[in-house]
């Protein structure tokens, strides 16, 4: 297989993944936004590319608008992914990892994916944790629980981003930290940045002062807790169930 037919096989694949997990969500709006912000591109943007108003998509989004139909994704799909190979491909590139990454890593305690997200403080409420850096805060489409140890001794900076599931605005609450410091070293050197870094074991007052002056650099919320993990995987499973309603 050429290299050209390997990138074309990629983005068929990455294609087919998205259009899918958009048709077949609950709230196709919800989804569709999540995408476009994994890709990090504009409302405008695509707008541009498709030759509509910004409000059409803004419209879809929100739920404003008839759910798009299996076309309509398809023209908001290549849109995405033809953007971001005009800017050079990285974040399809970065999804290959994620295409090819086996199950049931070492590295993975648990990981969830919500059709509707949670808002940063409502996590932070549900695992009584403590904000250490407030960062931008963004809506998390999931959460995973990660080794630290494992993941920063075992995994490349390639095999890291197996960690974040099929959306980078998520919680990654790393177990068995020390300092903070680890967990923040390994997210620098990657592509992707999770939505919120959770230091699980810590008091807020045991964060090293460089885990978040690293926090701040990449402008990722901070949080710490002390609280039981498996009740924190339940707690957080648990409010997917019903979030809807609130």
């Amino acid at each position: 297989m050429t290299s050209n037919d390997s990138s074309e096989n990629l983005r068929n694949r990455l294609a087919e993944k998205m259009a899918g997990d958009i048709t077949l969500s609950e709230k196709p709006g919800e989804s569709l936004k999540k995408w476009r912000s994994n890709f990090e591109i504009s409302q405008t943007d695509i707008a541009n590319y498709l030759k509509v108003s910004p409000s059409v998509i803004s419209d879809y989004e929100s739920g404003r608008r008839k759910s798009p139909g299996t076309m309509i994704v398809r023209k908001i799909v290549e849109s995405l992914l033809e953007i971001d190979i005009e800017r050079g491909g990285k974040k399809i590139h970065t999804y290959e990892t994620m295409l090819n990454a086996e199950s049931g890593s070492k590295s993975i305690y648990s990981t969830y994916e919500y059709t509707l997200p949670i808002q940063l403080a409502k996590l932070v409420n549900l695992i009584e944790g403590d904000i250490v850096y407030k960062g931008i805060e963004k809506p998390l489409y999931g959460f995973s629980v990660v080794d630290s140890q494992r993941a920063i001794l075992e995994l490349s900076s390639h095999e890291f981003q197996k960690l974040y599931g099929w959306s980078t605005d998520r919680a990654m609450i790393f177990t068995k930290v020390s300092t903070g410091k680890s967990p923040l070293v390994a997210i620098r050197v990657t592509n992707l940045k999770p939505g919120a870094v959770v230091l699980h074991g810590l008091r807020k007052e045991e964060v090293e002062s460089v885990a978040v002056k690293m926090a701040e650099v990449d402008r990722v919320p901070l949080v710490a807790t002390t609280m039981d993990l498996d009740q924190i995987v339940q707690l957080l499973k648990k409010y997917s169930q019903y979030y809807a309603r609130e």
